[in-house]
């Protein structure tokens, strides 16, 4: 009876912790889940093929700079191999008003500009990335959660974005990961 008891209790004690488990992802986890469950189009970027500079703290993109933590491994190996880069969010941002604005005056005075990326220009920006471990598919898909934030702007900007390498392997180091890696998607939050 004694092992019956203690059975059934090890059993709920499982089954307790293995549905905290699923159901444990905080807000902002539930809603990186939601977004790539509704707003995921799977697209293919560029990779930066200018003049990557690594130095300290930063990378130079060109002339354009991001920083990052130095003990952040994982963000400079994929700043080092150009798959974020500033440009990449100026034309992004660039690309997202011109899809979600509808006031047809703002757009004609874009275009009437001299350097109509000017106004999107992402540089001197601080980044974190961080995985998002449940929600990667494979060993061949990464997803992450990219923590941008600006002097210039009181709150940081938040995207998320996926890397696809279709030679990944099971065991393969991040750094293999990233190396023949590609963008497949951004989005902001």
């Amino acid at each position: 009876m004694k092992l019956q008891y203690s059975l059934i209790l090890c059993l709920l004690f499982s089954f307790a912790v293995f549905a905290q488990k699923k159901d444990g992802l905080s807000t902002k986890d539930q809603h990186a889940v939601e977004h790539f469950k509704t707003e995921y189009k799977k697209k293919n970027y560029k990779k930066f093929e200018g003049k990557i500079t690594p130095k300290d703290n930063q990378v130079l993109f060109d002339d354009k700079v991001i920083f990052f933590d130095k003990s952040d491994k994982m963000t400079f190996s994929m700043l080092q191999q150009g798959l974020i880069y500033p440009q990449l969010l100026t034309d992004y941002q660039m690309q997202k008003f011109l899809d979600e604005t509808t006031d047809k005056t703002q757009k004609r005075f874009l275009k009437l500009q001299k350097d109509p990326k000017a106004s999107f220009d992402v540089n001197n920006i601080s980044v974190k990335i961080s995985e998002l471990l449940f929600l990667n598919l494979n060993e061949k898909v990464k997803r992450f959660r990219l923590t941008t934030r600006n002097r210039n702007l009181p709150n940081p900007i938040i995207y998320f974005f996926e890397l696809t390498n279709s030679k990944a392997a099971k065991n393969m180091s991040f750094d293999e990961f990233v190396k023949d890696a590609k963008l497949t998607y951004l989005d902001q939050e």
